[in-house]
């Protein structure tokens, strides 16, 4: 684990100090600072995580974009058939 390299406090009400008072004696933790860093880190790389899946779709919609503009593009009732037969839903009832 990484050394910290910085010291912050943090104040929580009575209630969510006990809930972490309580978690470090159940023994998952060794100390209040190891569960609120956990904690910090499990939010921090959820966000990164977010992001990044947001930048992934931002670079579809862009790809898909340009292929439109460029004329790349498919009549929606063929799309649609294009999926129910990958999917091998029947396209009069929907079933598969």
């Amino acid at each position: 684990m990484p050394t910290p390299t910085g010291q912050m406090t943090v104040t929580l009400t009575r209630e969510l100090e006990q809930f972490v008072r309580d978690k470090v004696r159940e023994g998952a933790f060794a100390t209040t600072s190891e569960y609120i860093r956990d904690l910090v880190r499990s939010r921090y790389l959820a966000e990164k995580d977010r992001e990044a899946r947001l930048r992934a779709l931002d670079a579809a919609l862009a790809e898909g974009i340009a292929d439109a503009e460029a004329g790349r593009v498919v009549p929606l009732g063929e799309a649609f058939a294009r999926i129910r037969a990958e999917l091998g839903i029947d396209s009069e009832s929907g079933n598969r």
